[in-house]
C-alpha cells in the first residue's frame, strides 16, 4: 500500500494535465497545418505542373500518420498502472518515438531514391510555373515555424516524443526548401539544382530518422539514464538523513521518466520500522525532485565505529 501511495504523492511534473494538454494541442496544431498544406500544395502542384510540389504536398500527408501516432501514445500513456502495466504506459511514447524515426528514415530514403531517379533521368524534369515557387516558399514559412512552436511546447513539458514529431516538423521545411530551390533552378534553366539538393536533404533526413529509430531502440531495451542524471539521484540519495552510503544504482527508461533500483547502506543497529523510514524518505526525495517514476530501495545494515 505504502508504494501506491508514494507513486499517487509524486504526480511529478512530467505527468501533470498541463503536460498532456499541451502535447494534444501542438499536435492538433500540426494536424490542422498540414492537412491545409497537402490539400494546397497538391492543388497548386497540379495546376503548375510540378511533380516536386505534389510530392511534397504526399510528404505533408506523412505528417498526418506521424501526428496521429503521438495523439494514440498520449492518450495510452496517461493511463494509470494496472494489473498488464505495473509501471503504467510511459514506453508508449519510446513506441511512438520509434515509429516517427522510422517515418523520418523512409521519408529521406525516399527522397533520395527521387533524386537519384532525375539525376538519371534529367530531361523527365518539367518547366513549371512561377505559382510552383510561391507556393514552396510559403510552405517552407509555414513548416519552419510549426517546428519552431512544437519544438519550444516539447522543451517545456520535455517530452522526447514531442520532441521527434518537431524535427519531423523540420524535415519538411527541408523538403519545401529543396523544392523552392528545385523550382528556382527549373525556372532558372538550372533543372539538375532540384534532384541534388534533395539528394542532400535525404541524407540529412535519414541520419534524423535513423538517430530517434535508434534512440527509440535502445530506450524500449531498457538503456539507462544519463551519467549526469544518475548522479544527480546519487547525489539526492546521499544526503538523506540516515543513509551511509549506497551501491548497485541502477537505472532504466520508461517514456520520459526513470525506474531505478538501489542498495543503501544504513546502520544496522537501527530498528526495521527506522531502516524503511530512512529508505522512504530517501525514495520520496528522489522522485519529488528527479525525473524518476519509481526507485526502488533495498536497505543494508552496516556497523559504523563508536567514536
Amino acid at each position: 500500500m505504502n508504494n501506491i501511495q508514494d507513486m499517487a504523492e509524486l504526480d511529478s511534473e512530467e505527468n501533470t494535465p498541463e503536460r498532456e494538454v499541451a502535447t494534444k494541442r501542438s499536435t492538433w496544431v500540426s494536424v490542422f497545418v498540414n492537412l491545409c498544406l497537402t490539400i494546397f500544395q497538391v492543388i497548386a502542384g497540379l495546376i503548375s505542373g510540378s511533380q516536386g510540389l505534389i510530392a511534397d504536398g504526399i510528404h505533408s500527408l506523412s505528417d498526418l500518420a506521424a501526428d496521429f501516432v503521438v495523439l494514440l501514445a498520449v492518450h495510452h500513456s496517461k493511463k494509470e498502472a494496472d494489473d498488464d502495466h505495473h509501471y503504467g504506459h510511459q514506453r508508449y511514447e519510446n513506441a511512438a518515438s520509434l515509429v516517427l524515426g522510422g517515418l523520418l528514415l523512409a521519408v529521406g530514403i525516399g527522397m533520395i531514391w527521387s533524386a537519384v531517379h532525375k539525376l538519371q533521368s534529367p530531361e523527365t524534369i518539367p518547366t513549371v510555373h512561377l505559382l510552383a515557387l510561391w507556393v514552396a516558399l510559403g510552405a517552407l514559412i509555414v513548416k519552419e515555424g510549426l517546428f519552431r512552436y512544437m519544438l519550444a511546447v516539447a522543451k517545456r513539458v520535455r517530452s522526447s516524443m514531442l520532441v521527434a514529431n518537431a524535427w519531423h516538423a523540420r524535415s519538411d521545411a527541408a523538403s519545401s526548401l529543396v523544392v523552392a530551390i528545385g523550382i528556382g533552378g527549373n525556372l532558372l534553366g538550372f533543372s539538375l539544382l532540384d534532384p541534388i539538393a534533395a539528394l542532400i536533404v535525404g541524407f540529412m533526413v535519414s541520419k534524423m530518422g535513423w538517430s530517434f529509430f535508434w534512440d527509440a531502440l535502445h530506450d524500449l531495451t531498457d538503456r539507462a539514464a544519463t551519467d549526469e542524471q544518475i548522479a544527480a539521484i546519487a547525489a539526492e540519495i546521499l544526503v538523506t538523513p540516515g543513509v551511509l552510503g549506497l551501491h548497485e544504482l541502477k537505472t532504466r527508461k520508461t517514456g520520459d521518466m526513470i525506474l531505478a533500483d538501489v542498495h543503501l547502506e544504513i546502520e544496522g543497529s537501527l530498528t526495521v520500522a527506522e531502516g524503511h523510514d530512512i529508505a522512504r524518505q530517501a525514495k520520496l526525495n528522489v522522485m519529488a525532485r528527479h525525473p524518476v517514476l519509481y526507485l526502488m530501495t533495498h536497505v543494508d545494515p552496516v556497523t559504523t565505529k563508536a567514536k
